[in-house]
């Protein structure tokens, strides 16, 4: 019993030390605890101990390692402010300076890869040492480089981005002709590929201008609104949908190939109020897309409402907004736009008066409103919000271009006069640095040229005028992307203005490219033999005219595809005969050939005929009337010389 004792004494003491050579093999700090609260167990008797005796070993196993976070952060923080002052010491230092600085962030990254292991080693120094000769001529080139580069990016933005929109793209020219009549809206798509012009004439023409050669000819013309002036067409913030605007009261929405996607939906003109109606009832005035919504336009029309529309599968309005006069009465919205970021919605009124709603909010009542902006009973003709959103331009019927402040929206800016207008949609527009605000000229009595007028946005003088043609200018837009200037006339054309140097493709890809050839038909022709003495089975014939040719195979029934002639006797070929067993030949037989009756005849004659006949053998209504029926007395008509009775009058 004792010998036993003694060997399970022994095997404890073994596995007692296997388990304190894992310890220490896997940590050390581990170990030094472990230790520590070996001693404190010995010392201290209790629980613990007395468990560790009754089953063998001395401790549980590894305690959880404990980490002091204040110094690693400290350790983190150092470290990342001896790497924020390298790299500001690098782009301080002259570039002759860069190879001693990179010994001295790599003797910073190698002390600090001695104190934490999270540094990194990639700027440590590998083998022998660079010759110094090899180092300056390294120095030397990347000077030069970076003098040219810095050289460079110092001349890109000044000359192509800045001086890009400082001068007026008008150095060359192109004419496109829609047609006869008042060009009153156009519409380029975001990219600049593709042109829409609509006019009086009622026609919408679609232009391409990488299609397109030097004829200038347009590739689709529609018709969409039949019989109505079209007053605006835009091009949507994506350019796969085009809204159309004309004189009736529903809106179209076309796609890029013109064909229709959906249109609005006509109101009830006999309801009063117009926010129960579901559509416009009235002539629509102008319309636009939203800047950041793909599926929202807005309308405007003479029934003095504002109707918001949504195209999903159908186009159906969501918000109608009714402007009012200062007394309360109905105003007539002329023109109405969004603003740049689509937060406003803006109008302007044919009671002279800029009124706003903020599309985050209820529209009933206006968050911006000038009521004296423009002459009371003048059309509004066009409303402009600058690229930065801060400014907005108006174009007045009363010979008028203002320009308001958002920020301070009582008083106008600037004022430009005597800037005459006799169309309701000619509108005015800001460059795309908005350093200028331009807008179209009629022409007054006596004058002879239409004019594009181009302002200074700061201090309204006259920077440019732009000499369109002999008629008056209505329509006119300055695309960024293309850098080129469009105006339409009254004459039926369309100008488009560029310069080779700051414009970008446009009408430049058109005016390159020469008119295409007519492919000519290939014709392949017989010449003729004359061979007078051949025999007639070797003879060619004469080529004969048309006419005798056709006269011939006339003759042919093959050649004229004749029909199949009458069967005349019993039949043939299946066929039977006229006067055979058919329906028609049975009509002929049994109807169509029976005697006629004269109508020459006196209708009274012809009944007296069977009076004899009715009374020696009555059948129908003689014997329901026998006993009751006088007898009938019939007029014997005689001839005598004296004149007829004259009938009373009754």
């Amino acid at each position: 019993m004792e010998d036993d004792i003694e060997e399970m004494n022994k095997l404890r003491q073994i596995r007692n030390r296997q388990y304190r050579n894992k310890a220490e093999t896997f940590d050390d700090d581990s170990e030094n605890e472990s230790h520590s609260n070996n001693s404190s167990n010995a010392d201290d008797p209790g629980p613990d101990k007395d468990m560790a005796s009754l089953m063998g070993f001395a401790s549980f196993g590894k305690k959880a390692r404990t980490f002091d976070f204040d110094a690693l952060f400290e350790q983190t923080r150092r470290a990342a402010k001896e790497k924020y002052d390298s790299n500001k010491e690098q782009e301080l230092s002259s570039n002759s300076a860069d190879v001693n600085q990179n010994t001295k962030t790599s003797e910073a990254s190698s002390s600090e890869s001695d104190s934490s292991e999270e540094s990194s080693d990639s700027e440590a120094e590998i083998g022998p040492p660079i010759p110094e000769n090899i180092i300056n001529s390294i120095d030397d080139s990347k000077a030069k480089v970076d003098d040219d580069k810095d050289s460079e990016s110092d001349d890109e933005p000044s000359s192509l981005v800045n001086d890009r929109y400082k001068s007026i793209p008008a150095s060359h020219e192109v004419v496109l002709e829609h047609g006869n009549k008042t060009v009153s809206a156009i519409s380029l798509d975001p990219n600049g590929a593709r042109l829409i012009t609509g006019g009086y004439d009622f026609d919408v023409k679609f232009w391409d201008f990488a299609g397109m050669d030097v004829s200038l000819q347009s590739f689709r013309c529609l018709r969409p609104c039949e019989s109505h002036q079209i007053k605006n067409i835009e091009y949507s913030i994506t350019g796969d949908a085009i809204l159309i605007v004309s004189g009736n009261s529903q809106a179209k929405v076309l796609d890029r190939d013109g064909f229709e996607l959906s249109e609005c939906p006509k109101g009830d003109q006999y309801i009063s109020d117009m926010a129960k109606t579901k559509g416009h009832c009235a002539m629509l005035n102008d319309g636009c897309w939203h800047p950041r919504i793909r599926e929202e336009f807005l309308t405007c029309s003479n029934d003095g409402s504002l109707r918001i529309w949504l195209m999903d599968e159908k186009v159906q309005q969501i918000n109608v907004i009714k402007p009012r006069q200062q007394g309360g009465l109905r105003a007539l919205p002329i023109s109405c736009r969004f603003s740049r970021d689509g937060q406003l919605v803006a109008a302007a009124c044919q009671d002279g008066s800029i009124q706003m709603w903020d599309h985050r909010k209820n529209f009933v009542n206006t968050c911006l409103l000038v009521r004296n902006a423009h002459d009371k009973g003048t059309d509004t003709s066009s409303l402009a919000f600058s690229y930065d959103n801060r400014y907005v331009a108006t174009r007045g019927g009363d010979d008028t271009l203002k320009l308001w402040d958002l920020r301070n929206f009582k008083q106008p800016v600037n004022v430009a006069t005597s800037l005459f207008n006799r169309y309701s949609m000619t509108d005015c527009s800001f460059s795309p640095d908005d350093s200028f605000i331009f807008t179209g000229v009629s022409l007054r009595k006596g004058e002879t040229t239409g004019k594009l007028i181009f302002l200074n946005r700061d201090t309204f003088q006259a920077a440019y005028e732009l000499e369109v043609g002999d008629s008056d200018v209505v329509r006119s837009i300055w695309h960024p992307k293309l850098n080129q200037v469009l105006a339409s006339t009254r004459s039926g054309i369309v100008k488009v203005y560029y310069n080779p140097e700051l414009s970008e493709r446009g009408a430049k890809l058109c005016v390159v490219k020469t008119k295409r050839k007519a492919k000519h038909a290939e014709m392949i022709c017989e010449q003729q033999i004359i061979t007078p003495h051949a025999l007639p089975m070797f003879r060619v014939d004469r080529p004969k005219s048309t006419k005798k040719q056709m006269e011939k195979d006339r003759k042919d029934p093959l050649k004229s595809q004749r029909p199949d002639l009458p069967v005349t006797g019993p039949g043939q070929g299946g066929r039977i005969a006229s006067a055979g067993n058919t329906l028609s030949s049975f009509i002929v037989r049994n109807l169509g050939l029976k005697k006629k009756i004269d109508d020459t005849l006196d209708p009274r004659e012809a009944i007296l005929k069977y009076a004899k006949d009715a009374e020696e053998n009555p059948y129908w209504v003689t014997p329901a009337y026998s006993k009751t029926q006088p007898k009938t007395v019939f007029l014997n008509e005689e001839k005598s010389d004296e004149p007829p009775n004259k009938q009373r009058k009754t």
